[in-house]
């Protein structure tokens, strides 16, 4: 019985550990509403991007440390630039300031 208990906690220990990847998933709307735009997922170093495509918000999960959120356009495409949104470790939903869209997420 003590080889089996020791066994499980090693075994949810691996299953937590950083190396899992977060997950984003673009929307139209506003505060992760409207249609489903596009997904992915990585770990940190990662920039997911919307290609030449934008969105209005992100939800996120499963962030391990922080993640950085870039505006659609130029010199921001493909997670250069500024953020215009910083994020900790966990999940949530980020909404581009009014007359710009999300374009990249980039994870840390």
């Amino acid at each position: 019985m003590y080889f089996n208990l020791s066994f499980l906690a090693t075994a949810l220990l691996v299953c937590a550990s950083p190396a899992m990847s977060a997950t984003v998933i673009a929307f139209a709307g506003a505060d992760c509403t409207g249609a489903e735009l596009g997904s992915g997922s990585g770990g940190s170093g990662t920039c997911l991007t919307e290609g030449s495509a934008s969105a209005r918000s992100y939800s996120y999960s499963g962030v391990t440390n922080q993640i950085q959120f870039f505006q659609s356009g130029g010199q921001n495409d493909n997670c250069k630039g500024t953020p215009f949104a910083t994020r900790g470790a966990g999940s949530g939903c980020v909404t581009a300031p009014t007359g710009v869209n999300i374009e990249s997420a980039r994870l840390t």
